[in-house]
């Protein structure tokens, strides 16, 4: 079966390249697969059943197919796998060929033994480097980094520089920027752009941004995605202690990390963490449970606040109408804020408390009270009971005002008590605000609607 993310235009493709490699069409096989983009050469061969990659492997150069593991996502087929089709030393050469921080990403998910088999069959120089960059913490910006860089000196002119980019374009993996470096050390970068506009004889000195924007190797991979962005870099210097220049972060990585972040906050906000869609039933089952059985915990507060005004629905059993309106409500006012705080948190931004105690007040008086309004008419005239509407509506405005307050600040006590704020997730709002929702709506309905009996 064709693999379903092959791109609609692909297909054809795809179908003429597995009828080449089944007949011996080495000619034929050339022209299609190498006229794809790399990145669709990549989704071919991982579509490709193992029988006809083995045939594919005899007909490409190692170097070649480097271009195509470099796009390779491990989440559709491990690397690993696909490494181990290959002989010993071709699977090498491709490790050489590819871009050193790649190589990183493809042994970072084999276990130790595995990454020393690999290691040992790859050049000195690399295996070095590779060991090096696969002891940084997972995560953080020395992980994320290449040595893969084009630097230059001060003293250089514009031409030799522009000479040194023709020269090492081909096997850099970027080349929009120019670094300069002294005795290894970073004092400035130069674009591309640069060394085009400016005139031959100037000096590199005269023209390179001396302001820089470098991270150090320890560094969050979130903080290295926000800085590059607010600074709209493509690449990011990083720098140890002592300014030495240790490696850049390509744009490409940290796409690939705002999309992780970006599923991360949403298994949290789920109230799940570290989805893995492949994981064994057990192991989803003991990753979701425990949230679910502290959600018991606090719908049974709900279910034994309910239990306790029986008497009063049992009077007015109308009232029991109105409990999921009230808490559906302002679960959905309470998940609305919150998800504005764990925004907050996740771009840090900075505002005092109290003005974001009454900000967040102000904005859920307004909200409650605009919607309590709404409901008490919606309620006065369908029951042509005043009294009734006045209780569901207040009952409303309280409830959306204390779960707009509690979506906004219960991240941020977490955060504050060093606890991950992902434990303020949807779930746990939502089942917040309907024990809250409940004892408003009660006390409110009792207080008012005693004057009936």
């Amino acid at each position: 079966m064709i693999n379903d993310e092959l791109r609609n235009e692909i297909v054809p493709i795809y179908k003429r390249i597995v009828r080449d490699l089944e007949h011996g069409a080495r000619d034929d096989f050339n022209l299609c697969f190498f006229d794809l983009h790399n990145y669709d050469q990549a989704k071919v061969y991982q579509a490709l059943p193992p029988q006809l990659r083995h045939q594919l492997i005899e007909w490409v150069d190692p170097s070649d197919l480097a271009d195509v593991f470099d796009l390779i996502e491990p989440e559709v087929v491990e690397e690993d796998q696909l490494l181990s089709e290959m002989t010993p030393r071709y699977a090498a050469d491709v490790l050489n060929d590819m871009y050193i921080d790649n190589v990183v990403d493809v042994l970072d998910e084999m276990t130790e033994d595995k990454q020393e088999h690999y290691l040992q069959q790859l050049s000195t120089a690399n295996a070095t480097e590779l060991r090096h960059l696969l002891s940084y913490e997972d995560q953080t910006a020395g992980a994320l980094m290449t040595p893969e860089y084009v630097a230059i000196k001060s003293s250089a002119s514009i031409v030799e520089a522009l000479a040194l980019v023709k020269q090492v374009a081909e096997e850099s993996e970027q080349i929009s920027y120019i670094y300069v470096v002294e005795q290894d050390k970073l004092i400035g970068v130069i674009s591309l752009r640069s060394l085009i506009v400016h005139p031959d004889h100037e000096k590199v000195k005269d023209v390179m941004t001396q302001s820089l924007v470098t991270v150090l190797p320890n560094d969050d991979q979130e903080m290295v995605a926000r800085l590059m962005a607010d600074y709209d870099l493509v690449a990011m210097p990083v720098v140890n202690e002592q300014n030495k220049m240790l490696g850049i972060i390509m744009i490409d990585d940290i796409l690939d990390v705002i999309e992780a972040e970006n599923a991360e906050d949403y298994e949290r906000f789920a109230g799940v963490h570290n989805l893995d869609l492949e994981e064994s039933p057990f192991q989803s089952i003991m990753k979701r449970l425990p949230w679910l059985i502290i959600l018991v915990f606090l719908g049974l507060g709900t279910a034994s606040i309910i239990n306790h005004y029986d008497q009063l629905v049992q009077k007015m059993s109308v009232l029991a109408v109105f409990i999921s309106l009230i808490t559906g409500t302002a679960g959905n006012a309470g998940t609305q804020a919150l998800a504005v705080s764990i925004r907050r948190i996740t771009l840090k931004e900075k505002k005092g408390i109290f003005r974001m105690f009454f900000t967040e007040l102000l904005i859920g008086l307004s909200i409650g009270m605009i919607t309590g309004g709404t409901i008490l008419l919606v309620v006065w005239v369908w029951k042509a009971n005043f009294l009734l509407g006045l209780a569901v509506g207040l009952a409303m405005a309280g409830a959306i005002t204390v779960a707009n307050l509690a979506g906004a600040f219960v991240p941020l006590l977490m955060e504050s008590l060093k606890i991950d704020p992902a434990v303020a997730s949807g779930p746990f709002i939502s089942t917040l605000s309907d024990l809250t929702s409940v004892i408003i709506y009660f006390n409110i309905a009792s207080w008012i609607l005693n004057v009936w009996f």
